[in-house]
């Protein structure tokens, strides 16, 4: 399990699957998820598996989550701002969803 090496010093507040969350101001969502206890973000899309973050650096998509409405964002790219609302990705991604602008 991650933790955080140091008390949180600046703040963050912010929403996964409806309970409140804290982060360190400048972390990733994944980066928060996993500090929290959150280690699985999304359902595999061929098996149904739990799946969660893994290389935190963009390349295996692992940490794929919905922000704030958008699906299919990369927990580990995304800053954690406060009020963000972050639920997890179940399955694929309609084609006709909103693309993320």
């Amino acid at each position: 399990m991650f933790r955080r090496l140091a008390p949180i010093s600046q703040a963050v507040s912010f929403e996964f699957e409806g309970r409140p969350m804290t982060a360190e101001k400048g972390e990733s969502v994944a980066l928060a998820l996993l500090a929290s206890g959150i280690q699985s973000c999304r359902d595999s899309v061929v098996s149904g598996e739990p799946r969660g973050p893994y290389c935190l650096m963009g390349a295996c998509f692992e940490c794929l989550v919905v922000i704030d409405g958008v699906p299919s964002c990369q927990g580990c790219q995304v800053e954690v701002k406060a009020g963000m609302r972050v639920v997890r990705q179940s399955g694929a991604r309609s084609m006709d969803e909103a693309t993320p602008s």
